[in-house]
This record gives structure tokens, sequence and C-alpha cells, in this order.
């Protein structure tokens, strides 16, 4: 069984993900995507889009601002509910979450309500009897404060009360700030959705677990605009689908669960919440996307805060409507780490250990590798030069050329990104037009013509 250190070695060594500024030290909460990480990033979100958006004549992309008129976060409530449960160590000063140690320390849910508006006296008894993770010093925490998750900023040249914004917490805002031009522009028939992917930026207290939890991360998600009366239709639908694109990613059925999100628990504009957790190395379930029936929460508060009218008038002449959201939330970076994960595999070949990356090729960073068997023999090279050429131009997505190191440890870095097949290209191809493609999962190796390869490698 895999652990988390094994999969973040392996993204760092195979050019996956790196820490944010790691040569000045790192700056917690923060990570960067390395070429192979940004196309396996790349191909999850395009995959995303067309399960989800370019495949449906009602739905509508857009890419909003990610700095908004801070009167947004106050309509949205924001400004006044987004925050977490703060507390400082006494002797050492390292600020923690406070939900977050309890957990660590086994109080279980059932004992303790972790999203109280407010933490209860019940939460400074529990923490006297826990030790500081940093200086191990038991029970010398600050009182509870409530911490606002928002990063403010400033814009314009003057710092000043009028000048404060915010990056945003979430992508939603954007696309309920927009609903009016999309009706404006499109008039949609009701049901419709706006989609949007995009960054998100949350001043955790505690980032961890790698790219889990993280102060900077990216949401694929759409907002679907119907009637009150079919929520609950569109709801079901919705759970289906979710489940659905999992299973595109292929992760098994076994290692994703619903957790139904009770009332006093859910976010205050959500009248049902169905969390989507995937069972992490390490860290066991946790979340990788929700499903939340927002009502008309969000735009009622648009309406009163900004003045505009955002009821939709129904082509048949009926009354106007405020229209009901349902909300369906995938983090990128949340299933970028879950494919990862569950792709992580390992085996024996010829006695030794090999470690793999089990991907699917749709989600594949490299599609193939083209090996000359020899890189100091020239009409070897030119030949393999010539078939990685005629790959590149006939497979949609990378074909990495490599001839660094004999064949063995040529296989075991494919093997390690993931990349489903290897082309050798050897003297025999020279007579024949003739390679060998070897297969990443059975690791067992074919003869065919080149012309044969566009039909094995997609």
């Amino acid at each position: 069984m895999a652990s988390m250190e094994d999969i973040v070695s392996l993204a760092k060594r195979r050019g996956f993900v790196y820490q944010g500024s790691e040569i000045y030290g790192g700056l917690a909460g923060t990570w960067d995507y390395g070429p192979l990480g940004t196309l396996l990033k790349r191909n999850i979100v395009n995959e995303w889009l067309k399960y989800f958006v370019d495949g449906w004549s009602d739905m509508y992309q857009i890419d909003s601002a990610i700095l908004m008129n801070p009167k947004v976060w106050q309509a949205s409530g924001h400004v006044d509910t987004f925050s977490d449960p703060l507390i400082e160590c006494t002797n050492c000063h390292a600020r923690h979450r406070a939900d977050h140690l309890l957990r660590a320390n086994h109080i279980l849910e059932d004992a303790i309500n972790y999203d109280e508006p407010a933490p209860s006296p019940k939460w400074a008894e529990l923490l006297k009897k826990i030790k500081c993770p940093v200086c191990g010093k038991t029970g010398g925490f600050s009182k509870l404060k409530q911490f606002n998750l928002m990063f403010k900023t400033n814009v314009g040249p003057v710092e000043d009360k009028e000048s404060a914004a915010y990056l945003r917490p979430e992508t939603a805002q954007g696309m309920f700030t927009n609903y009016k031009n999309i009706l404006d522009s499109f008039y949609p028939d009701l049901p419709f959705g706006i989609a949007q992917v995009g960054k998100a930026f949350r001043n955790e207290i505690s980032p961890r677990d790698f790219l889990f939890r993280v102060r900077e991360f990216e949401i694929m998600e759409f907002e679907y605009f119907i009637p009150e009366s079919i929520w609950e239709e569109k709801f079901e639908k919705w759970r289906k689908d979710m489940h659905s694109w999992f299973k595109h990613l292929d992760l098994p059925e076994a290692k994703i669960k619903e957790i139904e999100v009770p009332e006093d628990d859910r976010a205050h504009y959500s009248k049902r919440t169905i969390d989507f957790q995937y069972d992490f190395p390490s860290l066991g379930f946790d979340e990788i996307g929700g499903l939340a029936y927002r009502t008309d929460f969000d735009l009622k508060n648009h309406q009163e805060h900004s003045g505009k009218d955002m009821s939709y008038r129904p082509k048949d002449g009926s009354a106007p409507v405020i229209p009901h959201v349902i909300e369906p939330t995938f983090g990128l970076d949340r299933n970028f780490l879950a494919v990862l994960s569950n792709a992580y595999s390992e085996d024996e070949v010829e006695g030794e250990k090999r470690v793999y990356l089990k991907l699917p090729a749709h989600l594949a960073p490299v599609k193939a590798a083209v090996f000359p068997l020899l890189k100091n023999k020239p009409e070897l090279v030119a030949k393999a030069k010539e078939v990685h050429k005629l790959l590149r131009k006939q497979i949609q997505g990378e074909v990495m050329w490599d001839d660094n190191g004999n064949i063995g440890k040529r296989y075991r870095r494919q093997d390690e990104i993931g990349t489903p097949y290897c082309v050798t290209i050897d003297f025999q191809t020279l007579e024949d037009d003739t390679v060998t493609v070897r297969n990443r999962d059975t690791t067992q190796q074919d003869r065919m013509k080149i012309e044969e390869i566009i039909g094995v490698v997609k």
C-alpha cells in the first residue's frame, strides 16, 4: 500500500509537482505543477469540459475575474461568515486550526460539532487536554478566535478602507454575477448552466497533506439554474453523473463514498448537500467534490444588494421567477491527487521491484515514448526521429523522445510517469520497418509495422 510520502516523492522526482518557491525554502500551502503534472491536470480539465460542458447545449462556460467588487462578498455572506476557529500556543506561538487539532487527537464528530457558527465553550475544555504539535506543551492555548479565510488586498494606489478587495475564495460568485449577462446575451431556456474552471484562494491557518489543503487551488464547477419544482429530480441526476465522472477518472467505486451533510453542518445557503470523498493514502476518506442545492439564496441576495433584477422571464409569457440552483463542484487539485494516488502501483519485474503509474490512457500525460535502441548509431537515431515525428502528428497527446541510459532504465522511467506504450527502433526496424511496442501494465512486447502503431497507441 502506497503512502502519501511515496506519492509526494514520485511527484517531485518525475516532474509532476514541486514545492512552491523551493529554492527559498518554500511557502506553506503552495505547490507548482511541473511539466508532467501540468499535462495531467490539463487532461483532467479537458475531460471534465467534454463530460459536463462541451456536450451540452444548455451549458455556457465563462472565465470570470479573480478580483471582484467587495460588495459581491458582502452579499454572498463571505465577509461575515467565511472563517475558521484559530488558536495560538502561548508557549511557542504556533497557530493552529482548533478543529484540526481536535480531529487529530481523535475527538470524534459525535462529541463535538465542528461546523458550529461559533465554537462553544466545550471546545476550550477539550483543548486543555491536547498537546501543541510544535512544542509539546499541553493545554497552553489562547482563546479561540474566528479567522476570516479571505486574502485581503487593495486596488489602486491608495491603501485605505475604500480600496479594500479580496482574492476570490470560490469561483461560484463569478457565475452568479454573470447570470444576468448570460440571460441578456443568449436568452437561454430554463434550465441551463454556467460553468467555470478557475483559481480560488483561501488563507488556510494550517495547510497540510500535500495538494489536499492549500492556499491556492483550482475548482471545476457549474451552477445549474432550474425552476424550484424540479430541484430533487436534477439533484439526483447530477449525483449520478458525479459518480460517473469519478468512474471516468478510473477511481474505484469502493474508494468513493457519499456523505449526506446534516442540516446543522450545511453551508448557510444550502438546503441539501452531499460531499463526495475519496480514500486517499495515509489520509483516509476525505472530500474531492460536492453537490449542493443552493436554492435561490445567491441570486436573491445579489438582487437585494445590487438593485438589479435577477428574474428569469419564461418564453411562454408566464410570471417571472428567480431560478434555484444546483451546484456540482470538483476540486481539480484533489481530483488530480486522487488520480495520481490511485494510479500508483508496485509489482516485480525480473526479480526487481517496479513502481509505475497505471494511468488510464485518456489521462496519461505522455501517450507514448520513442527510443532508438542505441543513441550512438546515427541510422537508428534518424529512423527513431522519423517515427517520433510521425506519432506526434497522428496521436492526440504528448509523445516523448527518450535516449538516455539503457533500455531497461528507460522503461522504468516511462513506467514511473505512466506512459502506456514504449516504441523501440532497433536494427531490424531498418530492414523491415517493424518496431517493438511495449505495454506498460503487462510489460509485454509486440513486434509490429510502424503504420500499425497508431491502432494501438491512442
